[in-house]
């Protein structure tokens, strides 16, 4: 615990620390902003406020755009910082094993990701209750942002050895590629096989929107909810597995 709570003051008054407020407040105002300028337009099929539209922007963008970029650049920040500190002599020079320093940062980096869940939560509830959208579906939000957030821990360790590894430029470009790839993924049948399309793709039952950022309409195949669970369970598998492979190779490459 004591390694953990290091690893959570690091980034205390950083620039990290701002942008897990910053993010999810953006992505709440766009998508209230987005949805306002769709009523106001006549021509536009949205002739009343609904908190489904309003989730549907929140939720598509969330995952599609944050969570593979967000998360690429928390890697680089955090490596980034570590390298400046000394690139972890001073930590070296204590009694601790490589491997758990790096499973702290790791544990650091998905409570970070769980607090900017929750702000995007809070975000979306405000945005709602702002515009007199109806009754609260506090259940639907509350699901949809845990599921974002369980299935993208895999995320972390990945991009995480790519900065480490490489730098900000690897990680980045990983965290590109992973958006691109993850939203062409997601309503295939190969979808499993791309973590970044974890979390798009258990949106679609949870919050009824195409990856493409389309409304699905009833019958639909990708309104399937028995998608969640096993998503889930291989999320946190791969979870599992990713952060003890990153750790073993963080450890050598620290012996070396």
């Amino acid at each position: 615990m004591s390694g953990l709570k290091s690893e959570l003051l690091k980034y205390k008054r950083t620039f990290m620390g701002k942008l897990i407020i910053f993010i999810p407040v953006f992505f709440a105002v766009y998508a209230l902003v987005t949805q306002t300028s769709l009523m106001e337009n006549p021509m536009s099929e949205s002739s009343s406020w609904k908190w489904e539209s309003l989730l549907a922007l929140i939720f598509n963008w969330w995952p599609f755009v944050f969570l593979p970029l967000g998360y690429a650049l928390f890697a680089a920040l955090a490596a980034a910082q570590e390298k400046k500190s000394g690139d972890y002599r001073a930590l070296r020079a204590r009694n601790i094993h490589p491997m758990a320093l790096w499973i702290n940062k790791i544990t650091a980096m998905a409570f970070f990701g769980l607090l900017s869940t929750l702000v995007l939560m809070a975000a979306a509830v405000t945005a709602g209750l702002l515009t007199n959208a109806g009754a609260l579906p506090f259940g639907k939000i509350f699901t949809a942002g845990m599921v974002c957030w369980l299935s993208s821990l895999t995320l972390i360790p990945i991009q995480l050895w790519a900065a480490v590894w490489k730098g900000l430029f690897l990680s980045m470009g990983i965290g590109f590629l992973g958006m691109i790839t993850g939203v062409l993924a997601a309503p295939m049948s190969f979808w499993m096989a791309v973590p970044w399309s974890w979390a798009t793709r258990m949106m679609c039952p949870l919050i009824g929107v195409h990856p493409n950022g389309i409304l699905l309409h009833a019958g639909d195949p990708l309104l399937d909810f028995s998608v969640i669970p096993v998503g889930l369970a291989v999320s946190l598998a791969a979870f599992s597995a990713f952060t003890l492979l990153t750790a073993a190779w963080f450890a050598r490459r620290e012996a070396k």
